[in-house]
């Protein structure tokens, strides 16, 4: 089973930037899209961003421009750099293996307050 955790997370001032990991447990990573969710209270998980196995990106619109993901297969690592953040960017972020019934971290705390 395929394990996945995640670091980076903390308390930033908004305008600052942060840079998430994913390491991920396992054989074959290079070969699955993988993605970061994030989910703020009392609200849904949403897609933040996806990468798949070629490098190709996409992006929440909410994200664009501020937030890069990017992977590193020899490392089995996924991260994700978010540059000018928002208080609304504030939330626990996941990333998931990006397939049915894929794995999911246990989540690292992002809070944007001054």
């Amino acid at each position: 089973q395929v394990q996945l955790v995640e670091s980076g997370g903390g308390l930033v001032q908004p305008g600052g930037s942060l840079r998430l990991s994913c390491a991920a447990s396992g054989s074959f990573f290079s070969i699955y899209a993988m993605g970061w969710y994030r989910q703020a209270p009392g609200k849904r998980r949403e897609l933040v961003a996806h990468i798949n196995s070629g490098g190709s990106t996409n992006y929440a619109d909410s994200v664009k421009g501020r937030f890069t993901i990017s992977r590193d297969n020899a490392k089995n690592t996924v991260y994700l750099q978010m540059n000018s953040l928002k208080p609304e960017d504030t939330a626990v972020y996941f990333c998931h293996r990006e397939i049915i019934g894929g794995a999911w971290g246990q989540g690292t705390q992002v809070t944007v307050s001054s």
